[in-house]
This record gives structure tokens, C-alpha cells and sequence, in this order.
């Protein structure tokens, strides 16, 4: 597909731009338009052919698409005068110079209706575009000063949506609006689309739990089946028993459940094991694959030089047996063979280098039991089964765009229906391995608690650390579906997490009982424990009411206390001003406080508006976690090991006393401490155990850093 990319701070090449956005309209998403934050303004690039050189240049950019577009982008020829007349002049932002151009643009069009004749041609889009983009034509337009020049672009504006409609929505990419995060384009430029007719297919190997990444290769692949009003299928690639298991596919099953994805219908690559053994034969028939017991380094080593191997040429009768009998059945002579595509050798991109498409294993399969000894891989199945099953439109990460021509070969080679690729770029966060294979061993070397640990960037685990599904959805959304590989920071999912769970977070207290102080408050008539009821959310009324205990002695923390002063009005938060009258103070701590209860007290005269807890016998015990990142560098290099790179310590525990509402809540509730942070509730209250509860990141960046 052809792309274009624009390297600019601020500046738009609107005339190019607009081109494209004719051309699109017409030929649907036929060109793709990036746009990368750079101080090099002068950059812009075509790429026609993926590995071809770029076309750099707005003049040698519109010669290119005038000549492949000739019928759309008419008469480059008599209109380059004129292109190079609007680059030049147009954008020109001194009134006294660009109105000079301007007459010279208003005389031409005395006679004509547009720039050349009265034939829209390239012409038109380039100046159109270039005065567009100038803020000084707003008024000038508005104002009528150029007679002919409004009417004529009155005219395009009323008669050529598209080009309003391209130059709104790169405005609009340009400029979010004003608190507003930036939301990446979800336009897909996808070909051979049809309303009612496009399939997609998510396919989760269950060889681990579902992280953040595989949620944005789920979400995109909904999003655009529902976009043409089509289907989803869902497929297990369960073709290595050594790796797979139910618990991973049970746990998948759930984690699509909760994040709301929903397939037309569910498969297995097993399913089709029978019919990929037929595919695997009519390959060997056709000359295309050979058996081959190369040791593996051996053939590691092969493939990387380009070297062909001994058995490339083993007849067909010879392949046939060794796959049919030995392979099949998993014999001594069949463990040391695999089966290989035989493609291209030589070829640069080594996954053409003959692939390998079938091994033996004797490991029973978790569905299937040892009904097979021999399994297929994935970049055989991918493409027959995609096929077989009517999917329409592949999305796959670009890691797999080498092996998009490996995916063809196969359609191709097995008279197979051809099915169009989509690439998007993978999702990475700072500090975060997203690797099956080390989140595995993270696992099993104890450093935490399981798939679901909140440490963990799996679907269960940022659930369970206080996540929400529409937060984590609408994070999906937001990354679009550009090809980008992005490097994202945590801060990010986590901001738009507190957007979603901030408006219906129940507020409660909590003190932390490390050097918990307890102050004696003084009132002219005795103080005894009442309760009364206090909003759960001051902005939220439809959250109704919580209980609040007042008595003559609370609890504040040390922190807090350390800051009073004889003398000072301090607000209780909830209750009313106090006046401090006594600190004690023992080894360098305030152990104990009086204060005189000043409920006449200003509010809005104190500086110090803290939390407080009556200390009753109703308040709970719980135990507030924080975590960090499992990870000490921003972005391991595929040269370094991840093991060196692990943090000693990610699991930070306080205990505290909250009030006696948090006996109410459920396992899952999302709450906020005042003062403190949002938490999720792990263990509910119990009569023998204290109130877990895990912090929730608010996506503030102080907070997000390593501890």
C-alpha cells in the first residue's frame, strides 16, 4: 500500500495532502497519510513499494500521483507553473507580498472558472490548499476583497467535500481539542472491503494468559468487523502441546468475556488438523515441500547463509513415506525429520528459506489427547485455515511482515482463496517484557504470584490492579490502527483509566497506623460517638450515603501531626476546624494531641485540610498495596537478557485503619482513600484477616515512577 509520511512540528503540506484525500475518495484508502513529530519541516516522503526509494518532495510527490492518477489529478504539465506559484507564494504570511500574488491569482480567474480552463486539473487542489492552510485568507475570503478568488473558492469548498473533509481531520489530528487526550485514526485503508461480507479472525495461542498487547490485536479485529457490519471469528492456534494447556485456554475464554469481544463462532486449529494433513500432502505432490533430518543447528546455520540443504531434492515418493508413515506415526526414524516448504533458499527475506511446516511431538495435545504425533506450525496453519474458514482480512502485527510473503505463497501454492493482510504496529510499555516466554518464566521463578499478579501486563493482572474495561478499551482506541510501533509509557492507559473511575469511586478514609497519633478534642459540651451519614461523592449524589463516627478521640497520621503548631485552626475534612492546643512529642515524634473543637471555624481561612478516623471500635484493619515495575530499563535490547534487568523489590506494604463503610465492600470495588489514591479491593473484610486492597496507578507521572 502506498504511504505517505510527513516528518513536521506544525507545518501541513496541505496541497499534497489534499491530492491524496481526492484520490482516496475515489479510490477507497488507497494511499495512507502519517504524520511524525519532527523539527525537519521540509520532509515529506511517498513510498510506493515497501524497500523502493521514497519520492521526496511536494513537486516530485504531485508529478508521480498526476501520472498514476491522470483522470482524477488532470494536466500536471500546465498546471506546475501554478503548483509552484502556490508552494512559493500563497503561504506567504506578509499581507503586503501575499497580496500582490493574490492579484495576480484574482486577474486569471477574470475569464475561467477554475485556475486552467474550465476543467478542474492539479491546479485548483495545490492553490486551493495552499490558501486553506494560510490563516490570513479567513478574512480576506470573508471580507470579499478578491471578487473571483472567493467565488472560485466558494465553489471548490461547496463542490469538493472531500478536500474539506481531508483538510478538517489532519486540523483536528493537528490540533486535539484542549484537554482532550490526541485519539489515532482508526481508518483502516484497507482493500477489497464490502459492507456485510468483511471476516476477521483473532487467534490467541494458549500457551499463556492474554496481555495488553493481545488486547489491541482483539479490539482492532472487532472494531473492524463491526465497522462493515461482518464477523469475528475467534481461533485457538493450539499446535504445540509442549507449551499449551486448558488453564490458558479457559483463562483466554474468560478475559475475551470481560473485555467484551464476542466471536460469530469459535474454532480450533485442531479442528482442521485433518484437513492441514491433506494440505501438507498436495504441497509434497506439487514438488513444494520436503522432508528433511538435518540436525538443527545444522539447519539454523543453512538457512542463515543461504545454504541449500542435501535432502532439497529428495523425491517426492521418498517425502511422501517419510511424512505418511513416519512422521504420522512418530517413530524413531520421524522424530528426526520435519517437513519444509520448499520456496527460495537463497532469498533475502529468510522466511522464504524453506520454513519449516511440520514437526514430530509425542506430547499428548490438551484437546486432542495422542490422536497426532506431529503438528503443524503456525505459518502453515495461519494462512490454510484463514482460508478454509472464510476469513476476509488478516490483522497481524508488522513483527509478522516478513512473513507476509510466506503467508501468500502458501494461498497460492494450495490454490487457496486469497486473503488480504493488514499490518499495525505492536504496542510496547516502558519497563514491561510482553514475551509469552519471559512473563512465563517470571512466573515460574516465583518473583510473582501467578499470570494474575497486578505486576503483570496480562489482561487478569491490570484488571486486577484496578483496570477498567472501558478504560482499557478506550485506551485501544485511542492508538488507532497506525502501523507505528509505539513505545509507550504506563502513565498514559492509567490517565484514562482515572477519567473513567473517578466519577464513580466512592470516597472513604483510611489512616496509616505506622506512628498513628490520636487527638483529644476539647468541646464546651460533651462529645459523644454519633453516626451520621456523609456523601460518598460530593459529585456524584446517585452514590447516596456513608457512615461517618464522631467522637472525642481520632486518629490522624504522623505525617499530618508532624506539621501542626501550638495555636494553629486546622480543618478536619467532613467535620470542622479544630484549634491545636497541646503537642507531645517523644524521640523526635508527636505521640499525642489536644485540640479545641471550633466547628464556627472558617473553612476557607485554614491551609490545612487533613483526614481524620473516630477511634471506635467500628474501624477496620487493611493492608494498602503499591507496586512497581517488574522491570529496571525502559526498553530492553533484543542483545540483552531481561533477567538482568529485574527489580529486587516490586511489592510495598502499609497497614492502616479505615472506616467502618469498608466492611461493605466487594471483592473488585474500586474506591478512593481521600488524600491517599484510588484502590481496588482483593480481599473483602473478614473476621480473622485484614481488608486488601491494591493502589490504583492515576496516571500522574511522579507516581509512576520506580520506586
Amino acid at each position: 500500500m502506498t504511504s505517505l509520511t510527513i516528518h513536521s512540528s506544525n507545518s501541513i503540506p496541505y496541497p499534497v495532502v489534499i491530492a491524496i484525500g481526492v484520490v482516496n475518495s475515489i479510490h477507497e484508502n488507497t494511499i495512507s497519510v502519517s504524520h511524525v513529530k519532527s523539527t525537519n519541516d521540509s520532509l515529506i516522503q511517498l513510498v510506493v513499494y515497501e524497500g523502493d526509494p521514497p519520492i521526496i518532495g511536494q513537486l516530485d510527490i504531485l508529478n508521480y500521483l498526476s501520472n498514476t492518477y491522470p483522470n482524477i489529478l488532470r494536466n500536471f504539465t500546465e498546471s506546475e507553473n501554478w503548483i509552484n506559484f502556490a508552494i512559493d507564494k500563497l503561504t506567504n504570511k506578509n499581507f503586503s507580498q501575499l497580496s500582490t500574488s493574490l492579484e495576480e491569482l484574482n486577474h486569471n480567474l477574470n475569464f475561467r472558472s477554475l485556475i486552467i480552463g474550465n476543467d478542474f486539473s492539479l491546479a485548483d487542489i495545490v492553490v486551493w490548499g495552499s490558501l486553506r492552510s494560510n490563516g490570513m485568507m479567513v478574512s480576506i475570503l470573508k471580507n470579499q476583497v478578491y471578487l473571483n478568488i472567493s467565488r472560485w473558492y466558494a465553489y471548490l469548498e461547496t463542490q469538493l467535500n472531500p478536500l474539506v473533509e481531508q483538510f478538517n481531520k489532519l486540523k483536528q489530528q493537528q490540533q486535539p481539542s484542549k484537554g482532550q487526550p490526541h485519539k489515532a485514526s482508526m481508518a483502516f485503508g484497507l482493500d477489497n472491503t464490502e459492507v456485510g461480507k468483511v471476516v476477521t479472525r483473532f487467534l490467541p495461542e494458549p500457551s499463556g494468559y492474554l496481555h495488553i498487547g493481545h488486547v489491541k490485536t482483539a479490539i482492532l479485529n472487532q472494531y473492524l468487523a463491526q465497522s462493515y457490519k461482518g464477523k469475528l471469528l475467534i481461533r485457538f492456534d493450539d499446535t504445540n502441546p509442549d507449551k499449551e494447556s486448558m488453564e490458558f485456554t479457559n483463562a483466554i475464554v474468560d478475559d475475551l468475556q470481560l473485555l467484551g469481544i464476542k466471536g460469530d463462532a469459535t474454532s480450533y486449529t485442531s479442528d482442521h488438523f485433518d484437513e492441514l494433513y491433506e494440505y501438507a500432502i498436495k504441497l509434497i505432490k506439487k514438488g513444494l515441500a520436503y522432508c528433511d533430518d538435518t540436525p538443527v543447528e545444522k539447519m539454523r546455520e543453512e538457512r542463515m547463509e543461504g545454504e541449500e540443504s542435501i535432502h532439497r531434492n529428495r523425491s517426492i515418493e521418498s517425502t511422501l513415506q517419510i511424512f505418511t508413515q513416519e512422521m504420522k506415526n512418530g517413530t524413531s526414524i520421524g522424530l528426526l525429520n520435519c517437513l519444509r516448504a520448499k520456496i527460495d533458499y537463497k532469498n533475502p527475506n529468510k522466511a522464504l528459506r524453506d520454513p519449516v511446516i511440520y514437526r514430530c511431538n509425542l506430547t499428548p495435545h490438551h484437546k486432542i489427547g495422542t490422536t497426532w504425533k506431529m503438528y503443524p506450525n503456525y505459518d502453515f496453519c495461519a494462512p490454510v485455515v484463514d482460508s478454509i474458514e472464510g476469513v476476509t482480512h488478516a490483522l497481524r502485527a508488522n513483527e509478522y511482515r516478513d512473513r507476509n510473503p510466506q503467508y501468500t505463497w502458501f494461498l497460492e501454492s494450495l490454490d487457496l482463496r486469497i486473503v488480504t493482510i493488514f499490518d499495525f504496529g505492536k504496542i510496547n510499555f516502558v519497563r514491561t517484557v510482553l514475551s509469552k516466554r519471559k512473563l512465563k518464566w517470571i512466573v515460574e521463578n516465583g518473583y510473582v504470584n501467578g499470570w494474575d499478579d497486578p505486576r503483570m501486563p496480562t489482561v487478569k493482572g491490570v484488571m486486577r490492579r484496578g483496570m477498567s474495561i472501558e478504560g482499557l478499551r478506550n485506551f485501544i482506541l485511542s492508538q488507532g490502527a497506525s502501523k507505528n510501533i509505539i513505545n509507550l509509557d504506563w502513565s498514559l492507559i492509567w490517565a484514562l483509566n482515572k477519567q473513567v473511575i473517578d466519577p464513580i469511586a466512592p470516597r472513604f478514609t483510611a489512616i496509616q497506623n505506622n506512628d498513628v497519633v490520636t487527638v483529644e478534642l476539647i468541646s464546651p459540651t460533651a462529645i459523644e460517638p454519633t453516626l451520621e451519614d456523609r456523601p460518598k461523592h460530593k459529585k456524584n449524589p446517585a452514590l447516596v450515603s456513608k457512615s461517618v463516627v464522631f467522637s472525642d478521640k481520632i486518629l490522624i497520621e504522623q505525617i499530618d501531626a508532624a506539621s501542626f503548631e501550638v495555636g494553629e485552626e486546622i480543618t478536619l475534612m467532613d467535620w470542622g476546624n479544630i484549634v491545636i492546643k497541646h503537642i507531645e512529642i517523644k524521640d523526635g515524634k508527636v505521640t499525642s494531641i489536644r485540640a479545641l473543637l471550633h466547628l464556627e471555624g472558617d473553612f476557607k481561612k485554614t491551609s490545612k485540610k487533613i483526614t481524620w478516623l473516630s477511634d471506635t471500635n467500628d474501624k477496620v484493619k487493611v493492608d494498602l498495596f503499591e507496586f512497581d515495575y517488574l522491570i529496571t530499563k525502559d526498553k530492553i535490547l533484543d542483545t540483552e537478557n531481561f533477567q538482568d534487568f529485574l527489580t529486587p523489590i516490586t511489592e510495598f506494604k502499609k497497614s492502616a485503619w479505615a472506616d467502618l463503610n469498608v466492611k461493605q465492600l466487594r471483592k473488585g470495588d474500586i474506591i478512593q482513600f481521600e488524600r491517599k489514591g484510588y484502590y481496588r479491593v482483593d480481599q473483602p473484610f473478614g473476621s480473622d484477616q485484614p481488608v486488601l486492597l491494591f493502589l490504583i496507578p492515576d496516571g500522574k507521572k511522579s507516581k509512576t515512577l520506580s520506586k
